[in-house]
C-alpha cells in the first residue's frame, strides 16, 4: 500500500504561540472530505500505540517532503473529535523559522496528513470509511484541499471564500501526482 496525503478538516483553526509553537485538529472524525473519505474515531489509535512503543514519532515536513522536516510534534492524540496536535517549528532549522514567519504573516495556513490506509470500507454513497490508518506525518502545506484545514496566527480569522484556491490545490495535487507518480 502506498503513502496517501490527506489534507483534512478541522473547525478550529490550528494557532501559532510563542512564535513557534503551533496546534490544532489534523483531522475530524465522521467528517467527509472531498476525496469521499470519512476517517472513523480510533483510525488512529493503534498507529499512534505503535509509534510510542517503538519510541518514535509522527514527523512534522514541510509540504510532505521527506527531506525538509521543519519541527516536532510533542503531543499527537486522538480524542472525541479527531486527531489533535501540538508541537514546535524548530528556529534552528532555516525552513522551520520559513514557516513560522510564513504562518504569522498568513501566508500558510494548511494542514495535511500523511498515512497508509490499513483498514477501509465502502458505504452506500460511495464514501470510503477509515477504520484503522497508520500515521506517518503532519505537515504544513500551502494549499489544504478543505478550507477549514488551517493554521493560523492568534487571533486572525482565515478568509472563508477558498473555492479557487481548493481548485488551485486540486489542480496542483494533481500535478504533483503526475510528475511523481504518486
Amino acid at each position: 500500500m502506498d503513502l496517501e496525503h490527506k489534507f483534512c478538516r478541522f473547525d478550529q483553526d490550528a494557532v501559532l504561540v510563542e512564535g513557534m509553537k503551533i496546534e490544532g485538529y489534523a483531522s475530524l472524525f465522521g467528517k467527509c472530505d472531498q476525496g469521499g473519505d470519512v476517517v472513523s474515531k480510533g483510525a488512529y489509535a493503534r498507529s499512534l500505540k505503535r509509534l510510542m512503543s517503538e519510541g518514535r514519532a509522527v514527523k512534522m515536513l514541510w509540504q510532505h517532503d521527506p527531506a525538509q522536516p521543519i519541527g516536532i510534534w510533542d503531543e499527537v492524540r486522538e480524542d472525541e473529535r479527531g486527531l489533535f496536535v501540538k508541537g514546535r517549528l524548530l528556529d534552528s532549522v532555516e525552513k522551520g523559522r520559513e514557516a513560522a514567519a510564513l504562518i504569522e504573516a498568513g501566508a500558510i495556513d494548511g494542514l495535511s496528513i500523511g498515512y497508509r490506509t490499513l483498514k477501509s470500507t465502502k458505504n452506500d454513497r460511495g464514501h470510503r470509511l477509515l477504520a484503522e490508518l497508520e500515521l506517518w506525518e503532519v505537515s504544513l502545506v500551502t494549499f489544504p484541499m478543505l478550507p477549514s484545514a488551517r493554521v493560523s496566527s492568534k487571533g486572525e480569522e482565515p478568509p472563508q471564500d477558498m473555492d479557487g484556491l481548493r481548485e488551485l490545490a486540486e489542480a496542483l495535487e494533481g500535478m504533483r501526482r503526475n510528475l511523481t507518480g504518486v
